[in-house]
């Protein structure tokens, strides 16, 4: 526990520290009324997650994983490719050239996805090794990215699979799923060879063939990377008496290319502060200016960099560009799906390293970089969001006496001419940025606990202390537990503190690329 007199010793120390280095620090505050409500709290941060594909959710750790990730970040709904890949085993034919259905492997994974609390945001796809048309594959797992040799085999094997599901789980829940029709066909010939014309067909018959089973059921497309084919989709649709429940698509915080497997050609996160959000916030007006304007908009993959070799995945920056983001999209998506949970994802096939800048949230052995605490952190905010003009801030409420200010500094300072692979791998300490004033009013009189967490430089940072280690390329249990403990997220500090007038103002210095949560829990 921090008496008030030693944290406010601790923060002279770090101003006097500040002022004799000749740092200069530009204050900012943040004010928040309690009693001003703006609404609801959106949950659109962890409506949706990742995975890179079905049969790696058979294994032990990754299911490990992904429970505690449900348990901290709160997560409702999990995406991943490969559902139809043949190393699900769902689907042949007979000598007679009949289809063979079976769903052993796909059970196993939906059972444990829904034993824990979690949903299917089911993608369809890739194609069925017995009904591709071409034998083009994409990643180390050869996922099938031609057309169907058949489309009424096609749409039978999406209605019985769908059917099965409906039988097995009821209605009731099914009707909660979402079922999206591929995976960035936009990118061709990588995630489809045919064209986009090609593609609404295959829309149309695994739509319809939804439908079929329950007209409730939430179907939608295209899956699209860089926002495209938004209008398109709906024009067809519209055009074509075709259903259409939701619009997805993708977006990524680097400026050129897709399909980096490896990180060759060395990815450099956007300078632009609106990467991936404008995307957001334009798919939103292409929808509300269309014939379908209420249309739910899922970004089923977004993440800073499309390459799971790139080390500001690893990085404590990651935590206040997602908290950046989050901030900015706002309400504009009905979810935004981070670009996956786990290391465990074997696009380019297994890794070698425990940290590579893998896409994942946490890695291979289960050890949570910045960028899950940016999200476990967001999940303590309460379900009402209070008035603020701080734009990397957000103030909530539980109307229960309970506040919770969450707020960040996000700094560029990746160099010109200098790619992620060449900056984000070395190590870099935060420099002082400046004081937050934290300037609360409206509260309930009274004592409160207050905890505070923190992301930073060594601080639920375990990239920086793997760095600092030698990065070997193998970790010894004794390494990994030390990591662990290192990254747990866990409060800095426990305090009580004593609100009278219903004020609360408080100075915090914070370093650049730094998360801060003050939580206030009414005693």
């Amino acid at each position: 526990m921090f008496s008030h007199t030693a944290f406010h010793k601790l923060v002279f120390v770090l101003a006097l520290w500040c002022h004799c280095h000749g740092i200069m620090a530009q204050d900012r505050t943040i004010t928040i009324d309690v009693q001003k409500e703006k609404g609801p709290m959106t949950t659109m941060f962890n409506k949706c997650i990742g995975a890179g594909r079905a049969n790696e959710g058979l294994r032990a750790d990754w299911q490990q994983q992904l429970k505690m990730l449900k348990r901290d970040c709160g997560f409702e709904y999990i995406r991943m490719h490969g559902l139809f890949n043949e190393d699900m085993a769902i689907y042949k034919h007979d000598r007679e050239g009949n289809p063979v259905y079976n769903y052993q492997y796909v059970d196993v994974l939906y059972d444990y996805i829904l034993e824990i609390g979690m949903k299917p945001f089911v993608e369809l796809g890739f194609m069925p090794p017995a009904l591709a048309s071409g034998d083009q594959t994409i990643f180390w797992w050869k996922g099938n990215v031609t057309p169907p040799n058949d489309y009424g085999k096609w749409a039978d094997l999406i209605r019985n699979i769908v059917q099965h599901w409906t039988d097995r789980y009821g209605e009731e829940e099914v009707e909660t799923w979402y079922f999206e029709v591929w995976n960035e066909p936009n990118l061709s010939p990588g995630f489809w060879t045919g064209t986009q014309e090609e593609y609404f067909k295959l829309y149309k018959y695994a739509a319809e063939a939804v439908k079929s089973v329950d007209v409730d059921y939430f179907v939608g497309g295209p899956a699209t990377a860089g926002a495209s084919w938004e209008p398109e989709m709906i024009a067809f649709c519209e055009d074509n008496q075709v259903p259409l429940d939701f619009i997805s698509t993708h977006s990524y915080g680097v400026d050129v290319g897709f399909l980096d497997e490896f990180g060759g050609t060395g990815t450099v996160l956007s300078p632009n502060e609106w990467s991936v959000s404008q995307d957001v916030i334009q798919s939103r007006k292409e929808i509300s200016e269309s014939s379908k304007p209420d249309l739910e908009l899922h970004y089923t993959e977004w993440s800073s960099s499309y390459t799971p070799a790139d080390p500001f995945h690893d990085s404590y920056h990651s935590a206040s560009f997602i908290l950046n983001k989050m901030k900015q999209i706002g309400n504009a998506a009905t979810s935004m799906s981070y670009w996956v949970f786990t290391d465990i994802f074997e696009e380019p096939g297994p890794r070698y390293t425990p940290f590579h800048g893998g896409f994942g949230l946490l890695n291979t052995q289960g050890i949570k970089k910045s960028a899950y605490h940016a999200y476990a952190l967001m999940n303590k905010l309460g379900p009402i969001e209070l008035e603020n003009k701080d734009g990397k801030s957000v103030a909530t409420t539980n109307r229960k006496g309970d506040v919770q200010l969450l707020f960040w500094d996000y700094t560029y300072t990746l160099p010109e001419e200098t790619n992620n692979q060449d900056y984000y791998n070395q190590d870099h300490p935060a420099k002082v940025k400046n004081n937050v004033l934290v300037d609360l009013s409206g509260m309930p009189d009274g004592a409160y606990q207050l905890e505070v967490y923190k992301i930073g430089y060594k601080q639920n940072d375990p990239y920086s202390v793997y760095c600092q280690m030698g990065k070997p390329d193998q970790l010894s249990k004794k390494q990994v537990a030390f990591l662990k403990e290192t990254s747990k997220g866990d409060p800095i500090s426990t305090i009580l503190v004593q609100i009278t007038d219903g004020k609360f103002t408080r100075e915090y210095p914070i370093r650049e690329n730094e998360v801060a949560l003050l939580s206030f829990k009414k005693l």
